[in-house]
């Protein structure tokens, strides 16, 4: 609740920007550094004007990487580009993350990012989504659970913590992509094979009801989605499990087509 109450000061506080002071001097392979030393990494939207509010991707990049991969990587930065959406990619702490229990310092570490950011340019508080992979993705899930409150949406790629946790706050909206082959950051399987026990966390914490299956769709030709939502969960909150049958990667297209949905544009790709 504390970093949640800390991010909500600043985002009712006049921030820097608004002097047109926002941070100019990190981008990309250059890290934005906190007080404590830790750092995160930025990439602007195409054609953004400097001070049009912008929808934030928080992205938690995956074991042995660090934050200037994301901003560069074209699964990634390249769907935040094209849709008005400022990318931050924090650095962890040894180039991972600490996301198995709540024991963890990299939340309160990943709010203050949120809250620097907050701070640093002007941002949209309605339309703050929070993704990762792999290790990364864990992260991400463990932020939700754990301060999860003002985030509108998680966008979690080949990566959970267990479904078995009992999260004090949560997101509006939950998006998960896993690949049936997945032998790194295991598919979660459930009972007889159940196939979408890897969101059953938020199911139960969100109180909803049978899924729906919908059409399998694609965004690259050579990948099909097959697609569950459940959209009558009595928190008025929404999850939506995306599977593959592929193994441990970033799909081609996937980040993009979740904020082109979020954002309700028309899907396109890249």
């Amino acid at each position: 609740m504390k970093y949640a109450i800390a991010l909500l000061l600043v985002l009712v506080t006049l921030p820097a920007h608004a002097k047109g002071l926002w941070k100019r001097d990190c981008q990309l392979d250059v890290p934005c550094l906190l007080e404590d030393g830790r750092s995160y990494h930025v990439k602007f939207p195409d054609g953004w004007d400097g001070t049009t509010p912008l929808p934030v991707l928080m992205h938690f990049h995956g074991w042995m990487r660090t934050g200037a991969l994301p901003v560069q990587h074209q699964r990634i930065s390249g769907a935040t580009r094209r849709r008005g959406v400022l990318l931050i990619a924090p650095n962890g702490a040894r180039k991972t993350w600490d996301f198995w229990n709540d024991q963890t310092d990299d939340v309160a570490f990943a709010a203050a990012v949120l809250a620097d950011v907050a701070a640093s340019y002007p941002i949209d508080p309605e339309r703050i989504f929070v993704s990762g992979y792999s290790y990364g993705s864990a992260m991400a899930w463990r932020y939700a659970c754990e301060n999860g409150n003002d985030v509108a949406a998680l966008l979690g790629i080949s990566g959970t913590i267990s479904q078995t946790e009992n999260c004090p706050q949560a997101p509006r909206e939950v998006r998960h992509v896993h690949g049936t082959n997945d032998t790194v950051m295991d598919f979660p399987f459930g009972p007889n094979g159940d196939t979408t026990h890897p969101v059953k966390l938020w199911r139960d914490a969100f109180g909803c009801a049978a899924g729906e299956a919908q059409d399998p769709y694609n965004v690259v030709d050579f990948l099909t989605f097959e697609r569950t939502t459940w959209k009558n969960c009595t928190s008025g909150r929404k999850v939506t499990l995306d599977t593959h049958p592929g193994g441990h990667f970033i799909p081609h297209g996937w980040i993009g087509r979740q904020l082109d949905e979020l954002l309700d544009r028309s899907p396109t790709y890249p």
